[in-house]
């Protein structure tokens, strides 16, 4: 494809293609690998209450479930499988500076730092990095790649880049 550039800060793994506005509430976009292929698609489900995206695999089966969830003292979106919630992603505010928490159902919970509006952060869990987000690997206006390190769960931590544009850009 010849659109990555090489990037020596982020975690060996996987790396993925996404597009702002990525999340629009009623539209559907493809996650595409570093070689191109579509791997996932996010669907936004319109005409809903509460911001819901629905992050499918190629053969249309649902993988995770991010949902706004309303009436929260602070921001919150929960991601869910098989009907079960696996993580709760909440916005903190510190300053001028937003931060994400992420409580992941059976430990090892993350935390998300860094410049959620120009797609520059990092998820960490324990001081280790295990996705680095960025534009600075794309020269396609409007699209940001996903780094995940090797042996980590990627539709959940996609799932929870989607949740985090979603919540970073309200």
């Amino acid at each position: 494809m010849g659109l990555l550039r090489n990037r020596d800060d982020a975690p060996e793994g996987r790396r993925f293609q996404m597009h702002e506005k990525l999340a629009s509430i009623g539209d559907d976009a493809w996650i595409e690998d570093d070689a191109g292929e579509r791997v996932f698609k996010v669907n936004g489900k319109a005409l809903r209450a509460r911001s819901t995206f629905i992050l499918e695999d190629l053969d249309g089966r649902e993988v995770a479930k991010i949902q706004e969830k309303k009436l929260s003292v602070r921001d919150r979106m929960n991601i869910e499988r098989d009907g079960e919630t696996i993580a709760t992603v909440r916005k903190a505010l510190v300053g001028i500076r937003a931060r994400f928490s992420i409580d992941v159902e059976g430990g090892g919970d993350l935390k998300a730092h860094g410049n959620f509006l120009q797609h520059e952060y990092e998820i960490e869990r324990d001081g280790d990095t295990v996705a680095t987000v960025s534009k600075k690997w794309f020269r396609v206006r409007d699209t940001y790649g996903v780094q995940i390190a090797q042996g980590e769960d990627e539709a959940l931590l996609l799932a929870l880049t989607v949740a985090v544009d979603e919540m970073a850009g309200e």
